[in-house]
């Protein structure tokens, strides 16, 4: 027994201290392109937080005003985004500086489909000899679809130096009314759309 257990000891030293077939060799790696120390790998990295209190003053992007449309001109445009900006600290730039962000806005329309249920019952009644009453009553459920026409208003900020975009948002409202109705929608639409800046 002791004899079968050195031999077998013996075997699996020997089994150890064989040659490895898999023999690691390695050819040295390339030398990196010559572009490679001036290129910066964005996506290697988080992206920075970006910091919207640095956003102080704005202007149109472009130089241009918001394109109108049949719905509303592109000064009422200006002045709801106007409004909005002013609100949440951001001042238009009226000298030559550059300004923190560029605004662009646009207001279009489009449909959509609305539903509405109404349940009409039904049902019968009527009283048994004693005087009580009895019956059954129960109510159908009807969905209306139909569509209506909304004013969808986007608002978009980009900052000024990189030109990247850094926030946008949209909100609709109704499409019919009188003018100044109209006026009164779009500046509700726009503060809508701006609750959400600066985000959190």
């Amino acid at each position: 027994m002791k004899r079968c257990a050195l031999i077998l000891l013996g075997r699996g030293r020997g089994a150890c201290s064989s040659n490895n077939p898999y023999v690691a060799a390695a050819k040295p790696m390339p030398p990196a392109p010559a572009q490679a120390a001036n290129t910066f790998d964005a996506s290697a990295y988080p992206a920075p937080v970006r910091d919207y209190g640095a956003y102080r003053n704005w202007a149109w992007r472009n130089s241009q005003l918001p394109a109108g449309s049949a719905w509303a001109d592109p000064a009422q445009i200006a002045e709801a985004v106007s409004g909005a900006l002013d609100q949440r600290g951001l001042r238009p730039v009226h000298d030559q500086r550059a300004p923190d962000l560029l605004v662009s806005a646009d207001v279009h329309l489009e449909k959509r489909l609305r539903q509405v249920q109404d349940d009409y019952g039904y049902g019968y009644g009527g009283y048994n000899r004693y005087g009580n009453g009895y019956g059954m009553y129960n109510s159908v459920p009807i969905v209306r679809t139909y569509e209506v026409q909304v004013v969808v208003v986007r608002v978009n900020l980009f900052d000024a130096r990189t030109g990247q975009p850094v926030w946008s948002a949209s909100a609709e409202t109704g499409s019919q009314g009188s003018l100044s109705e109209r006026g009164d929608a779009l500046r509700q639409a726009v503060q809508k759309a701006m609750t959400a800046y600066p985000p959190s």
